[in-house]
């Protein structure tokens, strides 16, 4: 009996492994069930909820903390739980939050849709089997009674429907004979409690009893009836239970069955290991070899071309030692000169012709030679710099041999960076590999950054956490078996100066819907000639002049550093992009504007309203000019103007707002390059600014997420 009792314990003790989160890489604390069936601790679900929510930069937040969501977080705030836990998690009435994440076990997209958290199943049946888990754990460790006075007593037994933990004296007194309190179900001491009946998630009020085959959940019959699950197949809750555990005890005896199977492949396992541990030894010698081999070879070279250039250096010292010996024997006293006047001292005719004329000669050569000073050698050894540009690309490329797999292709036209970065790439033959690996790295002059790398099994993937205003080198290659293609070329992305800030269209504030067309999504504008206006067109004596229709984002800024993208359609006539203060924005939209002249638009572009001649260093905002595929700049208080105030339009503008610098700038995001900045009154709250005319449209740049993928159903 004491051996049985001690198997249940060992059993436990064996299946930490299938215990531990995935998320917190600890025991799961009161664990949910996510949409893809894998199991995450209630709050690293928040956690992680809150990570991908940081990107939309709530109002007067400081900046959003960029890092993947796999990372562990620092508990959140309350308010921010509260946040979730309410239904929707919205950031206003019109402003759905988003409430898809990356599970933390399968890295597929889950969406919790709109009841977010709270339409999550509590596992109940692990929860359980963790409890059990840490009871054999600490063995010894007693469970206090939650009703004793100080010093409590060691409990003896807990109670389901009162969710406590009494001692003897205790539990007699609060569950007395004869009261209902007395036919509550009670077990040993345990901190784990759980509820009798499951009650659904989306109709609180309803009991769990059918099982929905498709999403593979528990339902109850209003979800049948009239909920998501209507047109699914469902069965009953305890058909359900019987064939579940029907299959799951079919597996569990064939696996049992199959012991000394799976212990003999086990051994052979771990011959394998040792094998491999053998062959990788093996493997890395004969590696070192090829390199020594190298190294040889290039101190071979090193030698012969060291020589070359020493000689080259000793030739041209010696010729250049010769030239000032020779010019020294120019100064008086000294050399050929006072040769010279050594022989001027011979009186004898004869003799002193004899000698002066070749020494005239060599005379008349020195002085030649002083006019024309030329040196002997040249100091430049531009003819022994070593090129090395094939062999270092050759050694860049330096690899195992060739197996077959080719090196992958790089997509620049689908790749791009925003709040994260998005790598794509293609191969060849992508049947021939099992998968890639992506490797990246910041670029750094001044340090030599080591290379990160992750595994993918497609040819895309968003990599997150990467720093604001730096270049990243991405290359991939492709693997089959344990053999690795050459890498791609790298690819150079160049991220945003600051955080990106998110946000929408708003719909109320200033927005004219009888020329403004806005999405159902109101991340996209399109401006369009109404009814209105055709009528406003028939006042032709009078002459009518269209005006300026604004739209701001509904979430302003208050500090900090942000940046957001969007495009403008290149039909667009006339497009005004930038940002305006709060009280700025008050004046714009509310002030009473006379439609048939334009001297009251401040932003028409005509000198008496527009920006560009009443140009103030501290005005409260700045708008740019965007129209017929062209980007114009606006005019410069100094006479420093740029030599070209009309740019081509970019496919993609940025804007990237410092508070706390005060200073506006934009942006061409295909290459990162700033087009114009300016300082800007920041002492209000700000908000991203657009203005159409004519006809046009802005589209905002969507965030890059991690793609959705759907879930095979094994049912």
């Amino acid at each position: 009996m004491e051996g049985d009792a001690a198997d249940p314990a060992v059993t436990i003790k064996n299946i930490e492994r299938e215990l531990i989160c995935p998320a917190c890489k600890e025991l799961f604390t009161h664990p949910l069930i996510l949409p893809c069936q894998h199991s995450i601790c209630h709050k690293c679900v928040k956690e992680l909820l809150l990570t991908v929510d940081d990107m939309f930069n709530d109002v007067g937040s400081d900046n959003s903390n960029q890092s993947s969501p796999r990372l562990r977080l620092s508990s959140p705030s309350m308010d921010k739980i509260d946040r979730i836990n309410r239904s929707g998690w919205k950031r206003n009435s019109l402003t759905p939050r988003t409430t898809t994440f990356p599970c933390p076990g399968c890295e597929h997209d889950v969406d919790l849709g709109e009841r977010g958290v709270n339409g999550l199943f509590r596992n109940f049946t692990l929860e359980t089997i963790v409890e059990r888990y840490r009871q054999a754990a600490r063995a010894a460790t007693a469970i206090m009674c939650d009703l004793c006075k100080p010093p409590a007593q060691e409990s003896t037994k807990s109670c389901m429907d009162c969710s406590a933990s009494y001692c003897n004296e205790c539990f007699k007194i609060y569950h007395p004979w004869g009261t209902v309190k007395a036919q509550h179900e009670y077990v040993g001491p345990t901190t784990n409690f759980r509820p009798k009946i499951l009650m659904c998630p989306e109709h609180e009020t309803e009991r769990i009893n059918m099982y929905c085959e498709l999403c593979r959940r528990p339902v109850c019959h209003l979800c049948k009836l009239g909920g998501n699950h209507a047109t699914h197949r469902v069965t009953t809750m305890s058909s359900a239970y019987k064939t579940l555990k029907d299959k799951l005890s079919k597996d569990i005896d064939y696996l049992i069955g199959k012991e000394g199977q799976v212990k003999s492949q086990i051994s052979e396992l771990n011959l394998l290991m040792k094998e491999t541990e053998c062959n990788g030894e093996r493997a890395k010698e004969e590696a070192v070899t090829h390199f020594e081999k190298l190294f040889e070879i290039l101190e071979e070279r090193k030698s012969s071309v060291l020589k070359a250039i020493d000689v080259s250096k000793k030739l041209r010292l010696e010729k250049f030692q010769t030239q000032v010996e020779e010019y020294q024997g120019l100064l008086e006293n000294n050399g050929l000169v006072g040769y010279a006047q050594e022989v001027l001292k011979e009186t004898d005719q004869s003799c002193f012709v004899q000698t002066a004329k070749q020494l005239h000669l060599r005379i008349q050569k020195a002085t030649e030679s002083l006019k024309s000073f030329r040196p002997a050698a040249q100091t430049s050894f531009e003819d022994y710099v070593v090129n090395t540009c094939k062999q270092t690309e050759v050694l860049g490329e330096l690899s195992f041999f060739s197996s077959g797999v080719d090196a992958p292709e790089m997509n620049e036209e689908q790749s791009k960076v925003y709040n994260n970065a998005l790598v794509s790439w293609h191969h060849p033959e992508k049947d021939k590999a099992d998968g890639f690996v992506l490797e990246y790295r910041k670029i750094n002059r001044d340090e030599d950054m080591s290379w990160g790398e992750v595994q993918v099994c497609g040819t895309s993937k968003v990599v997150s956490g990467l720093e604001d205003g730096s270049h990243y080198a991405f290359r991939v290659r492709a693997y089959k078996g344990s053999i690795c293609s050459p890498c791609s070329r790298e690819l150079i992305l160049h991220t945003p100066p600051a955080p990106v800030f998110s946000f929408l269209f708003d719909e109320k504030c200033g927005y004219n819907n009888e020329r403004l067309l806005l999405n159902l999504k109101r991340d996209r504008v399109e401006s369009r000639a109404g009814f209105t206006t055709l009528l406003a067109a028939e006042r032709i004596q009078v002459g009518y002049y269209t005006s300026l229709d604004y739209i701001i984002g509904d979430t302003g800024i208050a500090k900090g550093k942000h940046f957001w993208a969007f495009r403008v359609e290149p039909y667009s006539y006339l497009v005004k992009v930038g940002v305006a203060s709060s009280d700025k924005l008050q004046e714009w939209l509310h002030s009473p504007r006379d439609a048939v002249s334009p001297r009251y638009e401040q932003d028409s572009g005509h000198d008496s309203g527009s920006e560009d001649t009443c140009f103030d260093s501290s005005q409260p905002f700045t708008l740019v000019a965007i129209g017929m595929k062209k980007f114009f700049i606006p005019k410069s208080p100094t006479s420093n103007e740029p030599e070209n105030r009309v740019l081509s339009m970019p496919t993609t503008i940025g804007i990237f707002l410092d508070c706390d610098k005060g200073k506006v700038s934009f942006y061409d995001t295909e290459h990162m390059k700033c087009l114009y900045e300016r300082q800007v009154d920041c002492s209000h709250m700000m908000y991203p600014a657009f203005a159409l005319m004519g006809s046009g449209a802005v589209q905002l740049e969507e965030s890059i997420t991690a793609k959705y993928l759907e879930y095979q159903e094994d049912m």
